[in-house]
């Protein structure tokens, strides 16, 4: 075991007595050493029950004879950095997070981990890093949030910005907006909507990496605790036959995340951290590889912001595994992958049934055919873009009109909220990509603004940064190349015609190339001030979007 180098004979004796510092036992120090990455803190809602979470998982652990050892993870609030410079530090801990997890299992020789995530960037950052370590490793999370619940409907973080678009078009008075502020969120967890957070502790459970119920067990449920227990002691077993990360996150099992991906209609923050991860385990992940399991993957889940139902109800429903049950049914998953149980897909998939086609429609009677995600390609993204498609009005998935320029998020939210968006127009916001953000921004406020105000189904938004899970309408992100690197967005000017036509993945500047060129020639590239510190040294290392966001990447 990797302990051993640290832990026996008598050159290691400082070691030991370090250990015995520590209070560990010699009983202890002989029994596999259990590294609990936990990324509790007391500022994300997702993550303030992870110490409950943490301490089940070493008793899991000690109970099936290891020596659990907890050291953290840092995790940043999507929602609380939302709409100011701090969302500009959370994409970028996605790689702080795998780089220091890294440095902390490789410094001192954990023979197995237990990965304790919950919110957006900690899901993917720690599955990267299982995946650079390759020793022993399964997930837990700390589970999705209760809805809330506003006028006898229920309600989630999406519905509390579009309430401030309401409040601030005059459809809805200080009352009803400080209710929604006082209901939206009820309990500790990850917004209870299928937004990045709970699209990424779901895909856990597709990869393999985690227990049935990960992605969907409440965090207030105490079947949480009882699962964080079983996740410590089958740590134990996976060290025991030699399972590893890379024995279970393979080619076959990124292919099954993207169906899942496209039948439950997740975050196109998805098709940033799936590229990230694959590139940790040296899978090639092109983004057309997503249209082509989207064309034969039907669309089964309507979660909020899509539709009405929320975690909660896709757990009573049978969960992830259920979801996956149905798209077996027609074969498009490879069952026959390994997974952190010690058994194939197929094997888990034994039995489950969909409890509620109300909420997980059966493979016969799909919301779509196709996926919920799009890539959409064209001059104005030739390296491609992202949308949500199963969140987008039928009336916008085809869509031309005029477009409206900003160079920054802040630009932009200051003229909706001035009521200077009219119906028909595209929304362009630029300068917001991983490098020229730097960070890549989510914009949720003024996709929700739009759709408070009403427009969602009659104004698009097209950016270079992206957009929160919780974004519904035809919000399209990911826009490669950016504009800091020259992409075309960054050429496109007031009035311009942009075609959108999601059916037939298309997206163009209506612009001649004559004209273009010129742009081209004359308008210079936005090159923002005052970029210091880990945001400068990430903005000149980061890849484009669709290559997943990658720092340190060859072709940046």
């Amino acid at each position: 075991m990797v302990k051993d180098t640290v832990v026996n004979g008598a050159s290691n004796a400082p070691h030991r007595s370090l250990y015995h510092a520590l209070g560990l036992t010699p009983e202890e120090m002989q029994r596999p050493l259990i590294g609990i990455v936990s990324s509790y803190n007391e500022i994300v809602p997702g993550h303030m029950n992870l110490d409950k979470i943490t301490e089940a998982v070493k008793l899991g652990v000690a109970m099936a004879g290891g020596t659990p050892i907890m050291f953290p993870a840092i995790a940043v609030c999507d929602g609380i950095a939302m709409g100011h410079r701090g969302m500009k530090y959370s994409l970028v801990t996605r790689d702080l997070i795998a780089d220091s997890t890294e440095a902390m299992v490789l410094a001192h020789g954990f023979d197995g981990l237990v990965m304790i995530p919950n919110c957006d960037k900690n899901v993917p950052g720690l599955l990267m890093a299982a995946a650079r370590l390759n020793v022993p490793t399964i997930f837990v999370s700390g589970g999705p949030m209760l809805a809330g619940r506003v006028g006898g409907k229920k309600t989630s973080l999406s519905s509390m910005f579009e309430a401030v678009g309401a409040y601030m078009a005059g459809k809805l008075d200080e009352g009803g907006l400080c209710e929604y502020e006082n209901k939206t969120c009820p309990t500790c967890g990850s917004c209870s909507g299928m937004y990045t957070a709970n699209s990424m502790n779901c895909l856990t459970e597709v990869l393999g990496m985690a227990l049935r119920g990960n992605g969907t067990i409440p965090a207030v449920y105490s079947k949480r605790i009882e699962l964080a227990k079983h996740a410590g002691m089958q740590v134990m077993e996976l060290l025991r036959q030699n399972i590893r990360p890379l024995d279970i996150m393979t080619p076959g099992a990124l292919r099954n995340a993207i169906a899942a991906d496209m039948a439950l209609g997740c975050s196109t923050n998805s098709m940033l951290h799936l590229p990230a991860i694959a590139n940790e385990c040296g899978i090639d992940f092109d983004l057309e590889l997503v249209n082509e399991i989207s064309a034969r993957t039907p669309n089964l889940c309507h979660l909020a912001p899509s539709g009405p139902t929320y975690m909660e109800d896709l757990q009573e429903a049978g969960g992830v595994h259920a979801v996956l049950a149905e798209l077996a049914k027609k074969d498009l998953l490879d069952t026959s992958c390994m997974t952190c149980t010690g058994k194939t897909l197929t094997e888990n998939l034994a039995g489950v049934q969909n409890l509620d086609e109300t909420v997980i429609r059966s493979i016969d009677n799909p919301y779509t055919k196709t996926g919920g995600i799009a890539v959409l390609r064209g001059n104005l993204a030739q390296n491609g873009c992202v949308v949500k498609q199963a969140a987008v009005a039928p009336e916008m998935l085809a869509h031309e009109g005029p477009a409206r320029v900003f160079n920054s998020e802040e630009e932009c939210i200051r003229v909706i909220y001035e009521g200077g968006i009219q119906a028909g127009d595209v929304v362009v916001i630029r300068y917001e990509g991983p490098s020229g953000g730097p960070g890549m921004r989510e914009m949720l406020s003024p996709t929700s603004a739009i759709a408070g105000m009403g427009l969602d189904k009659q104004v698009a938004l097209i950016t270079d940064g992206r957009f929160s899970g919780a974004t519904r309408g035809a919000s399209i992100g990911h826009v490669s190349p950016e504009a800091a690197r020259g992409g075309l967005i960054a050429y496109v000017c007031d009035g311009d015609r942009i075609k959108i036509d999601i059916p037939n993945r298309s997206i163009t500047l209506c612009v001649g190339d004559e004209e273009l060129e010129r742009r081209k020639k004359e308008m210079p590239i936005l090159q923002k001030e005052g970029i210091t510190g880990y945001l400068k040294r990430y903005a000149q290392t980061v890849s484009s979007a669709d290559k997943g966001a990658i720092i340190n990447y060859k072709g940046a």
